[in-house]
């Protein structure tokens, strides 16, 4: 009976073995099936293209090369047009005094400077 179990672990490892070199046929190449963001590359970046974007999911989050590529592209657009979002800077005391009994400090206890 022992000489049962070791003919089979004979047979196990020299299957292992063949197998490790490569004599019972090459496995498949890997797919590469993550998303790529289709972005256009054609015209300027819209919302709507930012709005529909999917990066591919990798073990630590996204995939660090399409968000890295997306910011560069992204940023050189912004720094191509010079555009910034206007700032609307409103002056102290354009909203008028505090009245009587609000606080003027966010620390009640402490005064206001």
């Amino acid at each position: 009976m022992g000489w049962v179990f070791v003919a089979l672990i004979v047979v196990v490892i020299g299957f292992a073995f063949l197998a490790s070199v490569g004599r019972l046929g090459e496995l498949m190449p890997q797919v590469d099936d993550r998303p790529v963001p289709a972005l256009p590359s054609d015209r300027r970046l819209e919302p709507g293209d930012l709005e529909n974007l999917a990066f591919a999911v990798v073990p630590r989050g996204y995939s660090m090369e399409q968000v890295e590529a997306l910011l560069d592209r992204v940023a050189d657009e912004m720094a191509a047009t010079d555009q910034s979002p206007p700032r609307r800077e409103v002056p102290a005391d354009a909203l008028g005094p505090v009245p009587n009994g609000w606080p003027t400090s966010p620390w009640p206890d402490q005064p206001a400077r």
